[in-house]
């Protein structure tokens, strides 16, 4: 993660890009609602709530994302090579990257108008599998990479690799490789370790491992990393972000790599790490017992 202080763009208005998943209710109300306020301080080029165009072929400044992480996700992707800062703007539950609340964007805003945020850069990676040296998928992600098994369920052998190197032979219901930012979502949940969003490392964690001593790994973002599943199913598959982006054959090999695109999040005053971490996990330090 890289943070850089904004320049100031008060002397020229800014063009903004307005985003969210219009299948919720709440989104296209709290946009419409929130549309005059932004127009005091920007010019809105764009509205997508579906999803679908390629925001890379649009020029602007700033891309202000209405719901939660999905969201944020979504609008990674549309954004491709071309990542602008993003204001995320909290309409869900958890949100460790949508963390503002809708009254806080007028004040945000004005203050980014004024040159006076910083935009913090976040690791974000490429995933490719390759079928005979052949390029059968590709993928730019900001969370991680699974791979999967699907039916029929069972146990799959995943053989990791690191710079080319045969670390060690998995035996789970599958395989995550992850970004700091995404150490709070999939892989957090099959066990792996919290990560804090400045880190330059992926984190690889297997899902229901066979042994006990079976654990995550965190290493260096410099490294390439690859899966191989000996025997795939049917099924079995590499999802990134949560979408699936191919079905695996045997001998397939799924890279995961730092990409020179980097995630550019937009940080308020008020919204620290482990602020987040407390209130969105409930992550308490002690226990409140009751004597009784």
């Amino acid at each position: 993660m890289t943070e850089h202080p904004q320049n100031d763009s008060s002397h020229s208005p800014l063009r903004v890009i307005l985003l969210g998943f219009g299948g919720r209710a709440d989104v296209p109300v709290e946009i419409e609602r929130q549309r005059p306020v932004i127009e005091r301080h920007a010019r809105v080029v764009a509205c997508d709530l579906a999803g679908r165009k390629d925001l890379s072929e649009i020029e602007a400044d700033l891309a202000v994302v209405f719901g939660g992480d999905g969201s944020i996700l979504r609008a990674a992707h549309q954004m491709g090579h071309r990542q602008l800062p993003v204001i995320a703007v909290n309409l869900g539950k958890l949100g460790f990257l949508a963390d503002l609340s809708p009254d806080e964007l007028p004040a945000v805003l004005r203050d980014f108008q004024a040159g006076k945020l910083n935009i913090i850069e976040h690791l974000m990676f490429e995933c490719q599998v390759l079928r005979d040296e052949q390029l059968v998928g590709r993928q730019l992600g900001l969370n991680e990479v699974a791979v999967q098994g699907g039916q029929p369920f069972r146990i799959m052998d995943v053989d990791l690799y690191v710079d080319s190197e045969l670390v060690t032979t998995y035996s789970c219901d599958g395989l995550i490789v992850s970004t700091p930012v995404g150490s709070t979502a999939h892989s957090l949940s099959s066990g792996g370790p919290i990560l804090r969003k400045d880190m330059q490392a992926f984190v690889v964690s297997p899902i229901s491992p066979h042994t006990l001593t079976n654990r995550p790994v965190v290493d260096s973002a410099d490294r390439v990393y690859e899966m191989v599943v000996a025997d795939p199913g049917a099924e079995t598959s590499v999802v990134v972000d949560g979408r699936v982006l191919c079905a695996l054959r045997q001998g397939d090999r799924v890279r995961v790599q730092r990409a020179a695109e980097q995630f550019k999040l937009v940080t308020a005053p008020g919204h620290s790490y482990y602020r987040t971490l407390r209130e969105k996990l409930g992550w308490g330090g002690r226990l409140n017992l009751v004597n009784k």
